[in-house]
């Protein structure tokens, strides 16, 4: 009985000195906490103020997506052996300057994937990737401010495909007017004096106009959140059926240092584009496609996959 009560004394000093030492360990992280948040506020601090710093800025986010797959055997589908892959990659980057009386304000965006679906039992099909989504975009701002929010602006944008029919087509807009900036990291540009210049081999689909060009774009950038949204319309003065936009949409989550998920998607209308697709089909359809007689249907595309920012 002695010795059961000597045990049990010591099994209750000893849950006793373990307890308080979690307590001491606990209390003592707790105060490592509050210093690392400190640390962390006076680090913010510093980085708006770097933020705020008239001069370039710099940076760029993307989206790696990629899905691979390969059957042997596999009946109960109808090509029971093939080898399937998609693969995409986006990137969005920009180069800013800031000043006080102009600001330059640059950004690309660029979007591939490619397919490919090889069967096995077919040697006449097509075995390697193929390019599907095929977005490249640059687009160049300069103003001279008038004030905190409005200044007197030049555009330059191209856009086009780089994979397949580079420049062709390829649309490069050249214009004047004003650019308005009603908080940070927003950017409204409204060129009523634009000439939308078109490259193509088909002439019959493609023609250059005078016109009125609109960009609002907004870049922002959340603790471990990215997000880019940009819409680009042209609209001519010519015939409304010259007219196109696009809107692009970027997000990415940061989950391991600069490595977490990212997702993508884009709009667009271009009637110019139907046309020329409806007048590549073979053999030609009757009645032949012209403006009035075609769909214009909304072109659309997205990427789901790993992301990385720089």
């Amino acid at each position: 009985m002695k010795r059961l009560v000597i045990s049990c004394i010591a099994i209750l000093a000893f849950s006793a000195g373990f307890a308080q030492t979690i307590d001491e360990l606990k209390a003592e992280q707790a105060v490592k906490k509050d210093s690392i948040k400190a640390i962390q506020g006076r680090v913010n601090a510093l980085q708006s103020k770097i933020d705020a710093f008239p001069g370039w800025k710099t940076g760029a986010f993307g989206t790696i997506g990629a899905n691979l797959s390969k059957f042997n055997n596999w009946y109960s589908q109808g090509v029971p052996n093939n080898s399937s892959g998609n693969i995409g990659v986006t990137v969005n980057g920009f180069a800013n300057l800031d000043k006080e009386k102009f600001f330059w304000r640059n950004s690309g965006v660029v979007n591939l994937q490619w397919v490919k679906i090889d069967d096995k039992d077919d040697p006449t099909d097509e075995e390697g990737f193929t390019g599907t989504t095929d977005v490249f975009t640059i687009t160049s701002l300069y103003g001279y401010k008038l004030n905190s929010k409005f200044a007197i602006s030049a555009l330059g944008e191209y856009r086009t495909s780089i994979i397949n029919n580079f420049n062709d087509p390829g649309y490069l807009d050249l214009g004047v007017g004003a650019t308005w900036t009603p908080i940070k990291d927003m950017v409204v540009v409204i060129h009523p004096l634009n000439y939308n210049f078109v490259f193509a081999d088909n002439d019959t689909a493609y023609e250059s106009s005078a016109g009125a060009k609109i960009v609002v774009d907004y870049t922002k950038q959340l603790g471990a959140i990215s997000f880019k949204t940009n819409f680009s319309t042209f609209q001519s003065y010519k015939d409304g059926d010259l007219s196109n936009w696009t809107w692009i949409n970027s997000f990415g989550y940061t989950l391991w240092k600069n490595i977490g998920v990212g997702f993508e998607f884009g709009l667009r209308g271009n009637k110019q584009e139907a046309l020329a697709n409806a007048l590549s089909v073979e053999p030609l359809p009757t009645p032949t496609p012209t403006f009035e007689n075609i769909d214009n249907d909304l072109q659309s595309y997205y990427l789901l996959g790993l992301n990385y920012s720089f």
